[in-house]
């Protein structure tokens, strides 16, 4: 994973930064301080990711993006603006490097035979069980 200054580096005139009033932690300073930090990325039009890259962000990362491809990440954890502003930076690093990343190819697999057949037993155990419980009721009134 990229840390703060390669990411900061890297998009820094593409990033948007907004502010507003947190709901987290500071105390009276929460009502007068806008600590609570959106950074926003134009994964769309940004320079620094091929289409087939943009993509795949896009996709992987779509319930944080809008419909013009921007990708939307907030922090208001810390006291201070600028540590939001890193934690939001960092947090949207993570959020690129996982899109980014090649998941495992799923391999099927068989259930094995003897694994079936005990199963299949077992339904028939618990039908008789019930069949008798029920024949027995039916019996005794």
């Amino acid at each position: 994973m990229a840390d703060y200054e390669d990411w900061g580096k890297i998009f820094s005139e593409e990033l948007v930064f907004k502010h507003s009033r947190s709901s987290g932690p500071g105390g009276q300073n929460v009502n007068k301080v806008n600590t609570r930090v959106t950074v926003l990325l134009d994964v769309a039009g940004s320079s620094g990711f091929t289409e087939w890259q943009k993509k795949r962000i896009l996709k992987r990362l779509s319930s944080r993006a809008t419909k013009e491809g921007v990708v939307r990440v907030v922090s208001q954890r810390y006291r201070t603006q600028k540590a939001n502003r890193r934690a939001a930076v960092e947090r949207l690093a993570e959020l690129l490097s996982e899109a980014l990343k090649n998941k495992p190819i799923r391999k099927k697999t068989r259930v094995p035979a003897h694994i079936k057949q005990h199963r299949l037993e077992q339904k028939r155990h618990q039908g008789r069980l019930k069949r008798q419980r029920s024949q027995r009721d039916f019996l005794e009134d």
